[in-house]
């Protein structure tokens, strides 16, 4: 685009020429020169406000492009407080049940080290109401938290009968005494045999399972008229199928001839803690 000083700005240079004394009025290359350089100042401020406009869009878009920024970044923070928030419950959720656990945990040892100490006592109480029988015959020990007194065939039944002996009857009734009173304790009576059959025809038995049975329900009898609560004991025979020894010689089938009391100390409150997890 063209542009050219306007008239009235050269008459008013040559009447200012005029009451200054000036001979004659601006000459035609000055009037050039004068032309070019407001051509060039015009240029240069219509260039100055495209850039103004141009900066000024610039700045619009990044102040939306910095709102939305900011927005974002206030969105990602109040969903990282919110799941800090969730987070710091879920730990405290996580404290409170770990607490809860070990309290359990710490329960169950000390019944567990009361049921320890029990068997010890009554492993120590059968011990000394037993101790006249002839070690051989009578054992008293501790196994699995358990109380085994095993009997030998010998002290208490003649061979193929289920009658206890006068001898095994005294055994039987002064273990009775010693257990009786004891309410957290569970008696099993278990019989057992060898591996030899019984004789053919033999009264109300047909093999060793029927034999250990009867001899471990003679032996609950006894238990029971000597002071135990019925419900205390339990008579079981596991015949010739829980050996102590190989059955290969007579000595070890004579080992595997017994009858074992088990002594369990009752572990309700355990099992109601263990319950609870």
């Amino acid at each position: 685009m063209k542009y050219s000083l306007p008239l009235g700005f050269l008459h008013a240079a040559c009447g200012i020429g005029l009451l200054v004394g000036t001979a004659n009025c601006v000459s035609q290359k000055k009037y050039t020169a004068l032309q070019s350089q407001y051509n060039d100042a015009t240029r240069s401020r219509d260039q100055l406000m495209v850039e103004k406009t141009a900066l000024q869009q610039e700045k619009t878009q990044n102040e939306e492009a910095l709102r939305t920024s900011l927005l974002s970044k206030n969105q990602q923070v109040n969903q990282l407080n919110a799941n800090l928030s969730g987070a710091q419950q879920e730990n405290s959720q996580l404290s409170a049940d770990l607490r809860s656990k070990e309290q359990r945990i710490a329960e169950m040892q000390r019944i567990l080290d009361q049921k320890d100490a029990a068997v010890k006592a009554l492993r120590q109480k059968v011990g000394d109401a037993l101790l006249g029988f002839n070690a051989q015959d009578l054992q008293v020990n501790v196994r699995n938290g358990k109380v085994y007194v095993s009997l030998s065939e010998q002290l208490l039944f003649k061979s193929g009968s289920t009658k206890v002996d006068p001898k095994g009857q005294d055994a039987l009734t002064k273990l009775a005494a010693a257990l009786k009173g004891n309410q957290d304790v569970n008696v099993l009576v278990e019989g057992h045999t060898d591996n030899v059959p019984i004789a053919r025809g033999t009264a109300g038995m047909r093999d060793n399972w029927d034999l250990s049975v009867l001899r471990a329900t003679e032996i609950t009898r006894i238990l029971t008229q000597a002071g135990l609560p019925a419900g205390q004991v339990t008579p079981s025979g596991r015949a010739e199928y829980v050996p102590v020894a190989t059955n290969d010689s007579p000595q070890n089938k004579a080992l595997n001839r017994r009858t074992e009391i088990i002594l369990t100390p009752k572990l309700d409150e355990l099992f109601q803690i263990l319950e609870q997890n």
